[in-house]
């Protein structure tokens, strides 16, 4: 396995987020017109998507190769992007598309509380060269993020069932990213906490 190597932060955040940015744009834009491709009319939001998924693809492939790996996470949504964005632009139903991120929330979500009924933290294991941190830390870590996983699956299902597109793209777009920010900055008290500085784990 290759290193990870060491890329310009805007460059990566311009990969990890440009895809997202450009299914907004495009939804906005192409929100109210139809477009036609062998007798089938499709409209801006199937658009937008059939436009994010290689997008999407294109990025990830870019960022393995400026950084040496690629995470799990990556992995499972670029998987889920592919299988439930092609269902929707193949299907021209919309449905698969917003249904993605609940499941791959719940996903994340079921994972994790299969550790902690292990009584584990498989948080940990992927997380702890970043973020030292004593296990009772990791162990609340990991309840706070399922719980937090099964509440945006949840809001998701509330917003795509009961709001418009446009309402839908800007949660998904803004909403969700806000949010899952703001719980790990949440998270500064249990980290200061049980935090393991460098000095004492080398010790």
């Amino acid at each position: 396995m290759m290193d990870e190597r060491k890329v310009n932060p805007w460059v990566k955040i311009g990969l990890e987020f440009g895809p997202l940015i450009a299914f907004f744009v495009a939804f906005t834009r192409l929100k109210d017109e139809t477009v036609t491709v062998a007798g089938a009319e499709y409209g801006g939001f199937i658009v937008a998507t059939a436009l994010f998924i290689p997008l999407l693809a294109a990025t990830t492939f870019a960022l393995w190769r400026l950084t040496g790996k690629i995470a799990a996470m990556q992995i499972v949504t670029l998987v889920l992007v592919v299988v439930f964005g092609g269902l929707t632009v193949w299907l021209n139903d919309e449905r698969f598309f917003k249904m993605k991120p609940t499941i791959i929330y719940l996903m994340f979500a079921g994972v994790l509380g299969i550790g902690l009924l292990r009584g584990q933290s498989w948080l940990m294991l992927v997380m702890d060269q970043a973020m030292p941190m004593q296990r009772e830390g990791w162990m609340i870590l990991t309840r706070r993020l399922a719980a937090f996983f099964v509440a945006l699956a949840v809001l998701n299902e509330i917003v795509w069932r009961t709001m418009s597109d446009q309402a839908w793209v800007n949660f998904k777009t803004f909403g969700l990213t806000v949010a899952v920010f703001a719980f790990f900055i949440a998270q500064g008290g249990l980290l200061k906490r049980y935090g393991i500085e460098e000095t004492e784990k080398d010790g």
